[in-house]
């Protein structure tokens, strides 16, 4: 029995085996005869291959072409003998480097890439050499599948035995983008050196072999100009390391200097622009989308805006050439409602070389000076400070390890030494100080001092989070910054903060930043499309409070006049401007509650301009394109800020400087208010004890009742006290009264008028009836009115004797069948005695 198991057991294992075979001799079979359908076209017809389908990037009507990506493509074929030896070593080095060792494929690549695609999923098509990009560019068409792999395979190796390594690389580099509408090396070279290919030098073969991997990212012309430079650098050290170049050619071309040919400016609208959007869409669906996809991109630009913006902003850099030594502008505007920007103007002339014209200062990082300050402003009002607070504008050092005179108290072998030997003692613009100043004139008028007082007083790290919670990235972590932060000491790009005051502008909710509407793939279906993303970010009060400071025209005019440029008579718009110390910076940005603009004046090259501040320099430029863009806006107003309470508050927190112990007095008697002194009748006084705020008020919870326990503990106390201290010795205060040590005699419950109404309550009155109210008093002080209220509502006042009234009950709102009616009156010196009847209504 088990013999017989056995051999049926092998004669299954054999025919399966045979099945086996046949089904792999007939998928071998089948496969070399798929393989050996393949075909590869002569050389003549690459020319005649479609060109990948172009990204058209449009502005936000959809209508208006900002930029094709491939429109009026440009190439020109020369033969192999005809191209210089540099870019094709340098091609060589950087695309594939054992292009003359390998026969079509390379075996270690291809595995590589099979190995990464099995742990990713799906086919990446990694691991290419030259005669594979020229099969898959010129023959195949660009879906991932398993078979078209194969089949750029085998046609590589197949073209390999039909044409020679030179007529392969010579094809390639006929073929391959360089940028643009720019395709073959001829063209490339015409382009940017204006020279044959067979003239190319060794720097400049090596800047046009980077360009293929990634044309649009490593544009010359484009932001990544700097990337271009270190992928050139690669492409010469690849050279070198293949035995491409000598140590002498390496070392030459690392020193030559490449000039490139000015951008052609056909073709291109809104450069720095399409630039900012080109590289949003290589980042977010990658490059071979971008240059192939054929997508369809709906901006945000305001097309007619941005034409006048440029206008503008031209116009302004050139006069601002020659009256401040400022060679560049920029602009910004966005629509605080949506994110949407409107308008992106880079530099005064994206094809002017002689001031780096298309490098975009809008997305570019540069100090804002006292732009800044609203961001610590608001930080202060959410910690509970307010637009009322008193500081004191004086000369101030801030350094403590420096003596109130600035000057330092270390000695010179002192650990702390080195990070604290430069006292910090900042100035104002005018180089003037006020003395006591509030929170609201401090901002409007861009006073120094007390900015940085406000930012010691709210945290540099609860300022830094407010400001990237609001939109400004990329500003690091507090522990790199001091005092001078509010100052503009931090780095920001003009987008940036023009989005962030957008939150102002949008009373509070941020609305993140976006250059798109719509991206459509060459099918139509939509990849993405414009959502709002809104979310609050700062109490709205807080905003309410910034924007109607910044709008406060009489509270900015001791720095601007009344009737400047930052002032609109008929809009309400909220601006601040800043320029840095070293005047290399002037910004001017402003908001009205539909649109947010912002704008930049300097030199690319750092250089300083003319010690003027920014409200001359960048204003008149801000304000010409701010009237351009509200003429296209409907009017709209800021929500005025609720009221502060300030019954509860500390006097420094009211506006009151003198001192922080108030006491209260009855105006008449001339005594110490009780609590049936009237609130007409009442006054505040405040003896005089001056000193800083941190004498008076918790830094770290203002709205905290209680007086700081051991102020002077605090490192700050010192050196403020003492610029208070010092300007009092010049101040000519009045003295203070005597503070009285008896009690208000005059309103007291005795002397309150004794009031009764003379109404019979059992009558019953028709509610068309007149009733005659009569009211008598008795009392130490003679009746000023009586005021008369029914069922808790106002109805009149009688301010004659004898203080009688008349209603009838149909008139009044809200009569009822039972009622009460109250009379309340107040005599000579505001004491208030009342009385109180039912009266009966039929219905």
């Amino acid at each position: 029995m088990f013999k017989k198991r056995r051999l049926k057991l092998k004669k299954f294992i054999g025919n399966a085996a045979i099945i086996i075979a046949a089904l792999l001799l007939f998928a071998a079979s089948g496969l070399i005869y798929w393989v050996s359908t393949f075909q590869i076209p002569d050389l003549g017809s690459f020319d005649k291959r479609m060109i990948a389908e172009s990204t058209k990037i449009y502005d936000r009507t959809g209508k208006i072409l900002l930029y094709d990506l491939h429109q009026d493509v440009k190439r020109t074929v020369v033969p192999a003998e005809e191209i210089s030896r540099n870019i094709k070593n340098a091609t060589v080095a950087i695309e594939d480097d054992e292009f003359y060792q390998h026969g079509g494929i390379k075996i270690t690549s291809i595995i590589r890439a099979f190995l990464a695609d099995f742990v990713k999923g799906g086919y990446s098509q990694g691991g290419s050499t030259i005669t594979q990009q020229v099969v898959k560019n010129s023959l195949l068409n660009s879906e991932k599948t398993i078979s078209r792999k194969l089949k750029e395979w085998f046609l590589s190796v197949k073209l390999e035995k039909i044409m020679s390594k030179d007529e392969i690389l010579a094809t390639y580099l006929n073929e391959a983008p360089y940028g643009g509408n720019i395709y073959g090396i001829e063209e490339a070279s015409q382009a940017y050196f204006g020279k044959n290919a067979s003239s190319l030098t060794l720097g400049e073969s090596a800047y046009l072999a980077s360009l293929p991997n990634a044309p649009s990212y490593y544009s010359p012309y484009g932001p990544n100009a700097k990337k271009l430079i270190d992928r050139k650098n690669l492409v010469l050290k690849k050279m070198l390391d293949k035995n491409f170049i000598s140590k002498d050619e390496y070392d030459s071309a690392m020193k030559e200097v490449v000039s490139f040919y000015p951008q052609d400016r056909l073709g291109i609208k809104a450069p720095h622009f399409v630039a900012y959007i080109i590289k949003y869409l290589g980042n977010k669906y990658g490059k071979k989308a971008l240059e192939e996809g054929g997508l369809k991109v709906i901006t945000t630009l305001n097309y007619d805006l941005q034409q006048k913006a440029e206008e503008i902003v031209k116009k302004f850099s050139i006069e601002n050439k020659q009256k401040f030594k400022a060679g560049n502008a920029a602009l910004a505007a966005i629509d605080p409602k949506t994110g949407q920007i409107l308008v992106m103007v880079g530099s005064r002339d994206y094809f002017d070389k002689e001031i780096d014209g298309n490098f975009n200062v809008v997305t570019a990082h540069r100090q804002p000076g006292s732009a800044f300050k609203p961001f610590v402003y608001a930080a202060a009002f959410n910690k509970g400070y307010t637009p009322e607070t008193v500081l004191f504008d004086l000369p101030t050092e801030f350094q403590t390890n420096c003596d109130p005179r600035g000057t330092s108290t270390t000695t010179p072998d002192s650990k702390d030494a080195a990070k604290n030997d430069v006292c910090y003692m900042p100035q104002n613009y005018d180089n003037l100080f006020v003395g006591p100043i509030t929170l609201r004139n401090a901002l409007a008028q861009s006073r120094n001092v007390p900015s940085v007082k406000l930012l010691y007083l709210t945290g540099i790290k609860e300022s830094l989070r407010l400001a990237k919670d609001m939109g400004i990235e990329d500003l690091g972590d507090a522990n790199q910054y001091g005092l001078s932060l509010v100052l503009g000491g931090g780095e920001v790009s003009l987008l940036d903060i023009t989005s962030a005051y957008g939150v102002f502008a949008n009373n509070g909710v941020k609305n993140p930043k976006t250059g798109i509407i719509k991206v459509e793939d060459k099918e139509g279906n939509i990849l993405e499309n414009f959502e709002s993303a809104s979310s609050l970010v700062l109490p709205e009060e807080t905003a309410l409070k910034i924007s109607d400071i910044l709008s406060d025209n009489a509270a900015r005019t001791p720095l601007y006049g009344n009737r400047s440029l930052l002032y609109f008579e008929d809009r309400d718009v909220a601006v601040k401007t800043g320029t840095t110390n070293d005047y290399r910076d002037a910004w001017t940005v402003g908001y009205s509650p539909n649109i947010a603009v912002g704008a930049w004046v300097g030199n690319n090259d750092n250089s300083p301009m003319e010690k003027k501040v920014a409200g001359l320099i960048v204003a008149p430029m801000w304000r010409a394109f701010t009237d351009e863009a509200l003429s296209t806006l409907p009017k709209e107003k800021f929500v005025k800020p609720a009221q502060i309470d300030s019954t509860n508050l500390k006097p420094p927190l009211r506006g009151i400087w003198k001192g922080g112990e108030p006491y209260f007095i009855d105006k008449i008697s001339g005594r110490l208010a009780t609590t049936e002194t009237p609130k007409e009748t009442i006054e505040e006084i405040i003896p005089t004890n001056i000193h800083s705020i941190l004498y008076w008020v918790d830094k770290n919870d203002p709205l905290n009742k209680n007086q700081p326990q051991n102020p002077e503990n605090d490192p700050q106390f010192k050196n403020w006290e003492y610029s208070i201290q010092e300007w009092l010795k010049n101040q000519n205060l009045p003295k203070d009264p005597v503070k009285p040590t008896e009690f208000d005699n005059i309103h007291t419950e005795k002397n309150k008028p004794k009031i009764t109404i003379k109404l019979n309550p059992n009558k019953e009155y028709d509610k068309n009836e007149q009733i005659n109210i009569k009211t008598m008093s008795l009392g130490t002080y003679p009746l000023l009115k009586v005021e008369y209220v029914i069922n808790g509502e106002y109805i009149g006042t009688s301010n004659k004797p004898p203080f009688d009234f008349i209603i009838i009950p149909n008139e009044v709102e809200n009569i009822k069948k039972e009622n009460e009616l109250r009379a309340i009156g107040y005599d000579s010196v505001f004491n208030k005695g009342e009385d109180a009847v039912n009266i009966k209504i039929k219905f």
